[in-house]
């Protein structure tokens, strides 16, 4: 073997503690076959043998434990009743005394093994038994007298408790061992020749088992030969000279009183660089992990800020798209007002011209009527022309009279002379009455004008009149109209001050519609709230109308 070489830890002979035997090591189920069991027995004839033996020793430490706990309790009960009699009890409650005493180490003892079955002792119960048990035992041996004059008759009566005491001591042992084996930590003893033979490595041996909780005697044997086997191959490989072996080489020695093993002392450095590694990788890890959080809760904050901007913004933006129809709404009001206003002013302006018409119609009127008698004058002057006419057509008829009476006297040439003047004058005269004719017709043609022009210029006056009436009423309503678009003014600015809800501006606007009707809500239709507030269902309307009225009772006036 080099020097290098890991020498054997333990002899090869050297008992260690063995693990629990696998489940399969257990009896076979009542389902095998007789065979099976049969074979189970051959291999192990000793342990039924051995269960049977201690399955016989316990009924009898039990039925004997019994036997002494009663005799000794009966014989403690006469004696302790007898000298509480003595000591001034009652014949009533000297009784009681010795089952008293007794019973109080009975259930303080049975306490003490029921809370240690519990894996939860409590010493002062074990010491307040203890304390009663010398008490009895006390009790007992001093009930015949002075102890000193008589020990054998004394120890004869305390003998008993003592007795009960020792099998309830080894009862509550037994119960210990049983809960620690079942827990996997019951411990071995030191055997008493190495006690013996090593009086002065033994303590140190049972401290360092003790400390470190080696419960195995034969683990803790191995650890000592490890220990000196590795020292050793340290002192063989360094030429005994054990200060040139490394820190690391000599941490078995260092370690051991601190109960590790060589292993685990050799294997210390490199667990703590990989622990040290992985403190590293952990630290990194949480570091990695906050600034991923951070990153994570910074994303996140600025999520939450972008979206809070964009409600903040969708929540200005209603606000204003609603104030801005609003405000829409009623410079749409007002300039349907002042249009209304221009249109009256155009009517009134409309109607003055309509009056000058009317006027300037009555003035041709006048005129037609004027020249309607200028036109009878001259029909008048053609009917006298008419008439001279005629006369002059007389005359000349009798002229023509005369000038054939006076034609045998006249030559010839003065008979066709005054004939051509006749037919002159004739025709002259028939021109003359044709004129006159086309006169009168002109004449009766500018009356009928004139009659036909005053009828229009009256019908023109009338219907003048009415656009007159029609432009007054118009201004009226305009004026109502504009007063009603001032108010509606009014009151959005005063909601866009008050920063009221789009619902209660809806029902401020019902209720102006409900004042301008005298207050009069039934004369308000549902209609015209859905049109007016823009909403399609008519029970929101009939809910609007309901909310208008009450807000009215509450004293609520347009404007205010």
């Amino acid at each position: 073997m080099t020097l290098t070489e890991w020498p054997q830890t333990a002899a090869p002979d050297t008992p260690v503690s063995l693990p629990p035997t696998a489940a399969s090591d257990a009896p076979k189920a009542v389902s095998d076959t007789p065979d099976a069991v049969s074979q189970t027995q051959k291999r192990n004839p000793i342990k039924p043998t051995r269960d049977r033996l201690m399955t016989a020793l316990s009924l009898v430490a039990a039925i004997g434990g019994t036997l002494v706990g009663v005799i000794g309790f009966a014989m403690s009960y006469s004696t302790l009743a007898k000298v509480a009699l003595s000591w001034g009890f009652s014949k009533e409650l000297a009784p009681w005394f010795p089952v008293g005493v007794d019973a109080s180490i009975i259930a303080f003892l049975a306490l003490d093994l029921y809370l240690i079955r519990k894996s939860t002792p409590w010493p002062i119960l074990r010491m307040a038994a203890h304390a009663m048990t010398g008490a009895t035992i006390w009790f007992n041996a001093s009930s015949q007298g002075q102890i000193s004059t008589d020990p054998v008759k004394a120890a004869s009566h305390g003998i008993m408790p003592i007795l009960f005491v020792i099998g309830v001591e080894a009862a509550r042992r037994l119960i210990i061992q049983k809960a620690r084996l079942e827990a996997g930590t019951a411990t071995d003893r030191i055997p008493l020749h190495r006690w013996i033979l090593s009086p002065v490595a033994t303590p140190q041996f049972y401290r360092r088992m003790r400390l470190h909780g080696i419960t195995s005697y034969p683990e803790m044997i191995r650890r000592q030969q490890d220990l000196i086997g590795y020292e050793q191959w340290l002192k063989r490989k360094y030429d005994g000279d054990l200060d040139k072996a490394t820190e690391d080489e000599r941490l078995p020695m260092k370690m051991a009183a601190h109960g590790y093993t060589v292993a685990e002392a050799l294997e210390m450095p490199e667990q703590q660089e990989r622990d040290a590694e992985a403190r590293a990788e952990e630290a990194e890890r949480r570091r990695l992990d906050a600034e991923t959080r951070q990153e994570l809760a910074r994303k996140k904050a600025e999520a939450d800020r972008l979206e809070a901007d964009g409600q903040l913004e969708a929540v200005r933006a209603r606000v204003e798209g609603e104030t801005g129809q609003a405000r829409a709404h009623a410079r749409a009001q007002v300039s349907a007002a002042e249009r209304a206003a221009e249109l009256e002013e155009a009517a009134l302006e409309t109607a003055v011209i309509a009056e000058a018409r009317a006027r300037e119609a009555e003035a041709e009127r006048k005129e037609a009527q004027e020249r309607e008698a200028k036109g009878a004058a001259e029909v008048r002057a053609a009917e006298l022309e008419r008439q001279a006419a005629e006369k002059r057509r007389l005359a000349a008829e009798a002229d023509r009279v005369v000038a054939a009476e006076a034609q045998a006297i006249e030559t010839a040439e003065i008979a066709e002379a005054r004939k051509r003047a006749a037919e002159a004058d004739r025709a002259t005269a028939e021109t003359e009455r044709a004129a006159a004719e086309t006169r009168r017709r002109a004449a009766e043609a500018d009356r009928l004008t004139a009659q036909e022009n005053d009828r229009k210029a009256t019908a023109d006056a009338n219907a003048q009149a009415a656009r007159l009436r029609e432009a007054e009423t118009e201004q009226a309503a305009a004026e109502a109209r504009l007063a009603a678009a001032e108010i509606e003014r009014r009151a959005v600015e005063i909601e866009d001050a008050a920063k009221l809800s789009p619902r209660e501006r809806s029902v401020r606007k019902v209720a102006r519609m409900i004042l301008a009707v005298d207050g009069d809500a039934d004369q308000v239709l549902l209609a015209d709230i859905q049109r007016e507030t823009a909403v399609s269902s008519t029970d929101t309307a009939s809910k609007y109308r309901q909310e208008a009225v009450d807000l009215l009772r509450e004293g609520y006036r347009s404007g205010l």
